[in-house]
């Protein structure tokens, strides 16, 4: 991943963030339940003596929550996972527009809403896995390759209903074309094992199983796996290849968990420092060390053993903002070959 040019310095970012106005409460909606997010929320109150207030449910219950609240809302920030659940609560008019020399200079375009609505932080590839002894090395290259005839019967996958797959499916129909997309998601249907079902770490073990050959995954699942304490989880990964798709094409499709500061945020500038602490050097590194996610900020050095392993690669240069406006035709398209 190239790095971007004019990126701040840490130096400069730590006296960007200590110019904003004195706000001692952040009050914040997470969808994201990992223990070491802890890190972040206590890094930013270290920095900025700011108190982080939160509450954490499931996304889709948080979205619903600050729309029922209205304009009494006491929501600073909402942080939730992939661009199509950001593109919902925009969708709602939950956010209101950011712009910050620091979250502009450090984000890449294409990991950001491009009226400033809502900005990514960290970044996802949806990945291939196969079984090593059932599928040779080179077999698959693409997301395409899995319509083949070839793969009948050996394929697992999510349901279509599923926010990662509505975002791939997003991706697709801007990469192929709606039409091109729909006959790829027919004939990825008539290769399925089984009935679509279950989580990412579901078709992972389903893989290393035998009850399929193949599936589609986002990394940080297998990277779980792999660093896991428990023997029988790493002898899952053990038995299974990750491929990075369509690297002699458009790349990798990528997806990020991200946040926006709340249309009615009553600590409008607590939330803006808060948003541009996770550019920062520490708390990127805090999303690569403790969730398996690459840092969207270009540069930013992290300790990781199973990212290292994954090597560098090429990533679909699409905005993440398009996945969202995809997804309604999205799920129309996987409703029609009748995936479930």
């Amino acid at each position: 991943m190239a790095v971007a040019k004019g990126l701040l310095s840490a130096s400069a970012l730590v006296l960007a963030i200590g110019a904003h106005a004195e706000d001692k409460v952040l009050n914040l909606y997470s969808s994201r339940h990992y223990q070491t997010d802890e890190a972040l929320y206590s890094g930013f109150t270290k920095a900025t003596g700011i108190k982080v207030n939160r509450i954490e449910a499931g996304e889709d219950a948080l979205i619903e929550r600050i729309r029922n609240e209205g304009a009494r809302s006491p929501a600073d920030v909402l942080v939730t996972v992939d661009a199509g659940r950001l593109w919902r609560a925009q969708q709602l008019g939950l956010f209101q527009p950011v712009h910050s020399a620091v979250l502009e200079a450090r984000i890449p375009q294409s990991f950001r809403e491009p009226g400033g609505l809502w900005f990514g932080f960290s970044l996802r590839a949806r990945v291939i896995a196969h079984n090593k002894a059932k599928v040779k090395a080179g077999e698959l290259t693409s997301y395409e390759d899995l319509a083949e005839p070839k793969w009948q019967g050996r394929v697992c996958m999510r349901s279509s209903s599923n926010i990662y797959n509505l975002s791939l499916m997003g991706a697709l129909i801007d990469h192929l074309g709606e039409a091109q997309a729909e006959a790829w998601a027919k004939a990825v249907r008539a290769n399925l094992a089984r009935e679509p079902k279950g989580g990412d770490t579901d078709q992972l073990k389903s893989v290393a199983a035998g009850e399929c050959d193949v599936t589609i995954s986002n990394q940080y699942y297998y990277a779980r796996l792999a660093r896991s304490q428990k023997a029988d989880e790493r002898a899952v990964a053990d038995k299974i290849a990750v491929v990075f798709p369509n690297q002699s094409s458009w790349g990798t499709h990528v997806n990020v968990s991200g946040a926006g500061v709340m249309k009615n945020a009553p600590h409008r500038e607590a939330a803006i420092r808060f948003l541009e602490y996770l550019a920062s050097d520490e708390a990127q590194r805090y999303f690569a060390d403790g969730n398996n996610e690459w840092p969207v900020v270009p540069g930013v050095q992290v300790v990781n053993p199973v990212l290292s392993a994954f090597g560098a690669f090429k990533l679909d240069p699409l905005n993440v903002a398009v996945l969202g406006r995809n997804q309604p035709g999205a799920q129309k398209l996987y409703d029609r070959v009748a995936w479930k």
